[in-house]
């Protein structure tokens, strides 16, 4: 019996060792999707709270929510982030629910790469590298798709510039 279970595991260690290098000769990619000598735009994806981020957008209705940003100091590297609405209210409780018009929540772009979902008007940035970040805030609805008003997407989109 030890001599089978030696080579069980000799035959295993052996063929996926096989298996792989047939894969890698023929171009299969293990990945399931191409990288080639692109970079890998993580923006594009909405990695870790579930939702599509081909998603279309959800019109807002009357009336209209207005969002702007505002940055204020928290040491040397860090920031509070203010969400500053009008007609829009967060609404932690309904996350993943069904869109119900005027609630929501935002998410919260650092150069690019969504960094949290904020259920509040204040948020905070931390320990941000010295240098120019673009700051994106969308609004979105419970199920998380864009809010927009007219077609366009409601977002806005600041520089910060960290010392």
């Amino acid at each position: 019996m030890p001599k089978t279970f030696i080579f069980l595991i000799i035959g295993l260690f052996f063929g996926t060792g096989a298996g792989f290098l047939l894969a890698a000769s023929t171009g299969a990619q293990v990945e399931g999707h191409a990288h080639e000598d692109a970079v890998h735009d993580h923006s594009a994806h909405d990695h870790g709270d579930g939702a599509d981020p081909h998603a279309t957008l959800t019109e807002a209705e009357s009336p209209a929510p207005a969002l702007s940003i505002a940055f204020h100091p928290d040491g040397a590297q860090s920031r509070n982030l203010e969400i500053i609405v009008e007609n829009f209210t967060f609404d932690p409780e309904a996350v993943n629910g069904d869109h119900v018009p005027g609630h929501g929540h935002a998410h919260v772009y650092v150069d690019g790469v969504k960094i949290a979902r904020a259920y509040a008007p204040w948020f905070h940035l931390s320990a941000l590298p010295v240098g120019e970040h673009e700051i994106r805030v969308t609004l979105n609805a419970n199920d998380h798709t864009q809010l927009a008003v007219g077609g366009e997407p409601l977002e806005v989109t600041e520089t910060l510039v960290i010392e």
